[in-house]
């Protein structure tokens, strides 16, 4: 995959951004329907969703440096292990353990708006938190429906969490063409 680098243009790094938003949205489906139906590959998919996270954090380095890519990665990676959490927690019918991961869950999505705003002014936090919680509620629709088995609203779920992750991406996007013009064409 061509990560973004300084010197391309920005439609190249639109489409990158995109592309690596979408699998974030749909390796956690994939992750979503191992783990609830019990499938033997659900390590081997949490291994590529938790790698999403790296080659998100590893897309900012170039803008942002190696400690920021870092630094995002893992609180992405924090974003993975704590819905992968709720995920068993819902699958065991523990309410209480959801509601505690959900905060847990809540909190990080926090922190990653608090990083990115403040690596870029054209990321404000407010924005940045309102698209994060709503990614986190698209996801919560997703498994939800998946556990109850209302295959409709599981597509529903999915088809809108794909159109926010772009609107994010672009955001995204949008923030670093803004913050750094000279380093484009």
């Amino acid at each position: 995959m061509e990560r973004p680098v300084p010197g391309q243009s920005k439609m190249q790094l639109a489409a990158a951004m995109r592309k690596l938003w979408m699998e974030h949205v749909i390796w956690t489906r994939n992750y979503i329907v191992s783990a609830v139906d019990g499938l033997a590959d659900q390590d081997q998919v949490l291994a590529r969703l938790l790698k999403n996270q790296q080659d998100i954090g590893d897309a900012i380095k170039p803008f942002y440096g190696e400690a920021a890519g870092h630094k995002l990665a893992e609180l992405l990676r924090e974003h993975i292990v704590i819905a992968g959490k709720i995920v068993g927690a819902a699958k065991q019918g523990d309410q209480a353990q959801v509601q505690q991961y959900n905060k847990e869950w809540y909190r990080n999505a926090d922190d990653i708006a608090e990083f990115l705003s403040r690596a870029n002014p054209h990321w404000p936090k407010k924005e940045v938190l309102a698209m994060l919680h709503r990614h986190l509620e698209l996801v919560a629709d997703a498994l939800r429906a998946r556990l109850q088995k209302d295959w409709e609203a599981d597509i529903r779920a999915f088809d809108q969490g794909e159109e926010h992750i772009l609107m994010l991406a672009d955001t995204l996007s949008q923030g670093i063409q803004k913050q750094f013009p000279k380093k484009f064409r």
